[in-house]
């Protein structure tokens, strides 16, 4: 009884305030957000803020008409539930902090405790109880609100991160039938499935014959690195590719030896210029040196005046 006491309180009195002063209480929601420094102009119109703080209240008036309970999971508390859980992803977006994300949620508590206060200053139990379970109910909107905030903080950083992974993967044409996969920094198993999507997707599109993957720019090569390589290698061969690996610099080739790491199954190269080489070799190409035209042009010059 004493639950259902307290609920019908807090419906009469925040309803009771909402209904009466709703037009006032965002004006001064509006103002106690800009005191606490969470307004932020420079990310959001104070027009769009005033927006959002009316949208609220007419939502939380609309379910405490529906008989609403201190429980932000029933049905009747859907409306509020979204727009809280679409204003906390917006700003993370937009760029608010936790505390200002906050302090939009928490911020209504001043200027509807003071309403309270006018309209049950005559009752002081009913006051106690209302303004306890307005705090209360205020508290879970401030809950609900800073864990779809972190939640989407956390998606914004998955996807920038999926991201640089895929701008550090370039898959570079080298020429017909010949790609190139510069990996630079360390190859942990989360980069090299992004690797692994990434090749054998260009493999495809490119028809490649040979794809040449150049490690000058990784560290050091571990057991764990190495069978990250060996990985890549087996999916392009699968895929009827072969594969070389340069940029064997003389400490990574020790390394190999000292853990026991048996990469005889793949051509080796030190550089990325050997590796092409014998790419090109591959595809029955090879690199042939132009003649000096600005030579020939001089010879011909010479030869002229000789013979006038």
């Amino acid at each position: 009884m004493y639950g259902r006491n307290r609920v019908a309180l807090v419906r009469r009195g925040f309803l009771h305030s909402l209904s009466r002063h709703e037009a006032d209480l965002q004006i001064e929601w509006a103002k106690a957000i800009a005191s606490a420094g969470s307004a932020r102009e420079d990310l959001m119109k104070p027009d769009d803020l005033r927006l959002q703080c009316s949208d609220l209240l007419r939502r939380l008036r609309q379910a405490l008409k529906k008989g609403g309970s201190h429980d932000l999971t029933g049905p009747e508390w859907k409306e509020v539930r979204e727009m809280l859980e679409g204003v906390s992803r917006t700003r993370a977006s937009q760029g608010f902090t936790p505390s200002e994300t906050a302090n939009f949620v928490f911020s209504l508590k001043e200027p509807l405790f003071q309403r309270l206060r006018s309209e049950l200053a005559a009752k002081p139990a009913e006051l106690a109880e209302a303004t306890w379970s307005a705090s209360t109910l205020i508290d879970k909107m401030g809950l609900l609100t800073m864990e779809t905030f972190q939640q989407a903080r956390e998606d914004v950083i998955r996807s920038q991160q999926e991201s640089m992974l895929e701008l550090s993967t370039p898959v570079v044409k080298l020429w017909d039938g010949i790609l190139a996969l510069p990996l630079i920094g360390t190859l942990d198993s989360a980069r090299t499935q992004v690797v692994m999507e990434s090749l054998l997707q260009r493999v495809v599109a490119e028809g490649t014959v040979v794809v040449i993957l150049d490690i000058t720019g990784v560290p050091t090569v571990d057991t764990l690195v190495a069978q990250h390589l060996l990985k890549t290698v087996t999916a392009a061969r699968l895929m009827g590719t072969d594969c070389i690996i340069s940029g064997i610099r003389p400490q990574i080739a020790q390394t190999i030896v000292h853990l026991g790491v048996d990469l005889t199954s793949v051509m080796t190269k030190a550089s990325l210029a050997d590796a092409f080489k014998v790419a090109l070799a591959r595809r029955n190409l090879m690199v042939v040196k132009r003649p000096n035209s600005a030579a020939n042009g001089h010879a011909n010059a010479a030869a002229g005046q000789a013979s006038v």
